[in-house]
């Protein structure tokens, strides 16, 4: 079977990972790098593909790229606003989309590139730490199941030193990022919340904290699903210390803790009695997004992410924002 032909859209630090997992996969070629100069693409291929052959193309313009290297795929890994137009191009070229999280950054756009991965019949997964744990796949099981009843409450928090440590790049820059921790690494926490319980949301009452910066450092919010489940979630971004998350799923017959940033822990509890070891098998592991991407492409796997999840996190945090700044819960326009 010919190998799948790769582009990678974006050369920052995000995207090498994605370089040196796809280099490493049997079933990938890298065709071409693409950022806003050639002397980055070129110097991210000597970074993390040195010794790639053929080696890659480097180029400046993505159509270009898209183009000359006729890829089957694309990695994007680029600044959050960039997402949308970047996805929409890749698309129409023909290309299955890796997309880095957040899928996009405003709940209409998502809305339209699901439409367009509908149209194409191409496969757009998202690059979230958890949908392909086996932690995760196991707690979304249990809820669908209700082996441990009902699911009520959800609760939650990540902390970083993340204010500190983006001092001065994209990701405190509005127009770029679309917003700060909470759509930056708190994406991660809230799109395990909504990826496990799988449902629209149907109220926020949210606060953020920017700390006189552009974008919010600190958020708290509450979340109401259609579904009933109620979730209350804190994303802090000027906190050091280190393994700060964790998630409770909290069920009428049990509950759930969980790593909820990348799913590398759990501990489960059915009624009264915890379950140790809980009963996940290696099975339920779908590897790396990068790993999960390229098996679905090859019809080998189901995708563990799809549009819909980029559309659900996009109403939230359309929401988020909007009940921050209006001091009143959100509801969505549907």
């Amino acid at each position: 079977m010919a190998k799948i032909r790769l582009a990678m859209i974006g050369c920052g630090g995000n995207s090498s990972g994605h370089a040196r997992r796809m280099n490493a996969n049997p079933d990938v070629q890298i065709v071409g790098t693409c950022d806003v100069n050639t002397e980055i693409a070129d110097r991210y291929i000597d970074r993390n593909l040195p010794d790639l052959s053929p080696r890659p193309g480097a180029y400046d313009d993505i159509a270009k790229m898209l183009k000359e290297t006729a890829p089957d795929a694309v990695v994007i890994s680029t600044p959050h606003t960039l997402h949308f137009e970047q996805g929409m191009q890749a698309l129409e070229a023909g290309c299955h989309v890796l997309m880095e999280k957040p899928m996009v950054t405003s709940s209409k756009d998502a809305y339209t590139l699901a439409e367009k991965v509908e149209e194409t019949g191409l496969i757009l997964t998202i690059g979230y730490n958890t949908p392909c744990t086996p932690n995760f796949y196991y707690t979304r099981e249990v809820i669908r199941s209700a082996e441990l009843g009902k699911l009520e409450l959800v609760i939650g928090y990540i902390t970083q030193g993340w204010k500190g440590g983006t001092t001065g790049t994209w990701r405190q820059n509005p127009k770029l990022s679309g917003g700060g921790q909470a759509y930056d690494s708190g994406a991660h926490l809230l799109n395990s919340l909504c990826w496990a319980v799988e449902s629209k949301v149907a109220e926020v009452y949210a606060y953020t904290d920017n700390q006189d910066r552009d974008v919010d450092i600190n958020s708290s919010i509450n979340v109401k699903f259609e579904s009933g489940v109620l979730a209350a979630m804190a994303v802090s971004g000027n906190c050091p210390s280190p393994g700060g998350t964790h998630m409770a799923l909290v069920f009428d017959n049990g509950r759930i803790e969980v790593d909820g940033w990348g799913g590398g822990w759990i501990r489960v509890w059915k009624g009264g009695e915890a379950l140790d070891p809980p009963p996940i098998t290696d099975e339920m592991s779908a590897g790396s997004p990068d790993d999960n991407f390229i098996e679905a492409v090859l019809g080998r796997a189901e995708p563990r992410t799809n549009p819909m999840n980029g559309i659900i996190q996009s109403e939230l945090m359309d929401l988020i924002y909007e009940s921050a700044e209006t001091g009143v819960p959100a509801r969505p326009e549907r």
